[in-house]
């Protein structure tokens, strides 16, 4: 445990010290063990593991009665490395995006094939629909998810849809393979994709893929809204400006773009 500090909270240091001894103990461990190990009733250790289980940075193996890490705690881990190679080159672009648009502007990656928010810029209005980062998607009911997705091969995509299903989250998201397929299509003629309430009504969303230099697809900017200003009419100058967003953002991870600001 870490010495007194004045400016020391408790709950939160002993919450931490849990994450880092749960983590080096990879194939589980008893709550008596951590509170032996840490120096705590066994009640005490027993509530902070239930609420950090709440926030999934820690779960319990049902049939073993051992903790481990939590899905919540290695999507944290995993946006490390991604911070200063790729959120901090966006965030010039993703302002410049809001301003431009008015509205929010994401970074987003696949990870363990969910589509996650790992930067973003707010919108300025007062009615603003907002995936907070750190948020999961279902990759074909995303827009991000989706343009990332389009540059994979085909059977790559078949292959992810036998293995998740197909997600109904409204009544617009895509329910079959074909209709996935027909979308793919549309995105790789177009050049962007559009997430057209198909994971929230009255939310729309238009994302275009970045690139690394090496050239695969490691992520993708979005601009998201309500759909009653990011309309159908607007969609096209919105996805310009994505576009030229992603573009720009991709030569200057090859080392050949300067950020707007």
């Amino acid at each position: 445990m870490a010495d007194r500090d004045p400016n020391l909270v408790q709950s939160v240091d002993r919450a931490l010290a849990m994450l880092e001894l749960i983590a080096d103990h990879r194939s589980g461990i008893r709550v008596s063990d951590i509170a032996t190990a840490l120096g705590l009733p066994v009640s005490t250790a027993h509530r902070l593991l239930t609420t950090m289980e709440l926030r999934r940075f820690v779960q319990k193996d049902l049939g073993t009665g051992l903790w481990i890490i939590g899905q919540r705690a290695h999507g944290v881990g995993e946006s490390y490395p991604l911070h200063d190679s790729l959120v901090l080159p966006a965030r010039p672009f993703l302002r410049h995006l809001r301003d431009s648009t008015r509205e929010t502007a994401n970074l987003g990656v696949i990870q363990r094939e969910e589509a996650v928010t790992i930067s973003q810029i707010e919108s300025r209005e007062i009615m603003r629909a907002i995936a907070p980062p750190g948020g999961r998607v279902p990759v074909l009911n995303s827009g991000m998810g989706k343009a990332i997705v389009a540059t994979w091969p085909d059977d790559a995509i078949r292959r992810l849809i036998q293995r998740q299903g197909l997600r109904s989250m409204t009544s617009k998201s895509l329910s079959s393979e074909e209709s996935v397929m027909q979308e793919i299509a549309r995105i790789r003629r177009q050049g962007y994709a559009v997430d057209d309430e198909e994971y929230v009504i009255g939310m729309r969303c238009v994302a275009a893929v970045v690139h690394a230099p090496e050239g695969e697809a490691i992520a993708a900017i979005s601009v998201s809204g309500l759909a009653a200003r990011v309309t159908q009419e607007s969609t096209y100058k919105i996805a310009t400006l994505v576009c030229a967003a992603a573009r720009n953002l991709s030569d200057q991870l090859a080392g050949g773009g300067t950020a707007n600001s």
